[in-house]
């Protein structure tokens, strides 16, 4: 999918893999022992290294402008170090977690939405062909992140067949006092993008299930929405509606703060 997405824009592309320097202070994990410590940091170095040489062979299939960077860890984490990185690119794409195959990037993608300042795509783990802009659904309640999502996606939006604002209607959304559909219309009319609304009452259904339905049923490429997040002390935690989204999603997401 990235190379697919690169090749749509002429982009840069950069692949990043990151693994355990062998200098990681004991104090990271006072409760291995020094052999079980060094295991893990060699499966680490081999697998890193097993991605980049992945990318590299990527690489040589088109003419992009891509580089590789293997990132030496001195602590166990790369979320920070990544949504630093981040800040100076576009878009970051970073797969959803699979418990199944032990692949947890829930705090790489939460630190990466509300720290890099940037937006990202999230892609489901079992996607395997590249990405489709047929037809793009944003999430629309009138909200700053909503905003700032289709904003930041606009590029994308420019190259869809079709674009679709889906308002979920409850409570919530009838009390938002942003920016109205006939705004935001005619803003992406501007930039070339004719939009189609579509409306659903949701007093009492799970809003993560009645996207992702609707995700479905009309055969949507790509979820455009807010990341939504609630304080906690100086960090962002995921809000409901973003986790159930990301758990059970089947079509990329672009995703903004």
């Amino acid at each position: 999918m990235l190379f697919r997405q690169a090749e749509m824009f002429s982009a840069h592309l950069t692949g990043v893999s990151f693994a355990f320097a062998a200098s990681i202070p004991n104090y990271i994990a006072p409760t291995l022992p020094a052999d079980a410590l060094a295991n893990l940091l060699a499966e680490s170095e081999t697998a890193a290294r097993g991605a980049i040489d992945r990318f590299k062979s990527a690489m040589k299939r088109g003419d992009l402008l891509a580089e590789p960077r293997l990132l030496l860890q001195t602590e166990f984490g790369p979320s920070r170090t990544f949504s630093e990185m981040a800040r100076c690119f576009d878009l970051s794409v970073i797969m959803q977690s699979d418990d199944d195959n032990g692949i947890d990037n829930d705090t790489l993608i939460e630190a990466t939405l509300f720290d890099s300042g940037r937006p990202l795509i999230i892609v489901p783990y079992i996607q395997h062909e590249g990405l489709k802009l047929d037809r793009v659904v944003c999430c629309w309640d009138g909200g700053r992140a909503a905003v700032r999502a289709i904003n930041d996606a606009l590029p994308l939006l420019r190259k869809a067949n079709a674009v679709e604002l889906f308002i979920v209607e409850n409570e919530k959304t009838a009390s938002e006092s942003g920016v109205g559909v006939i705004d935001i219309g005619r803003h992406l009319a501007r930039h070339d993008i004719n939009i189609e609304v579509r409306r659903t009452p949701a007093a009492d259904i799970d809003v993560p299930s009645l996207i992702l339905s609707h995700v479905v049923d009309c055969s949507a490429s790509l979820l455009v929405m807010g990341g939504y997040g609630h304080s906690r002390l100086r960090e962002f935690i995921l809000g409901g509606v973003t986790r159930g989204i990301l758990a059970a999603m089947t079509v990329p997401v672009f995703m903004s703060h």
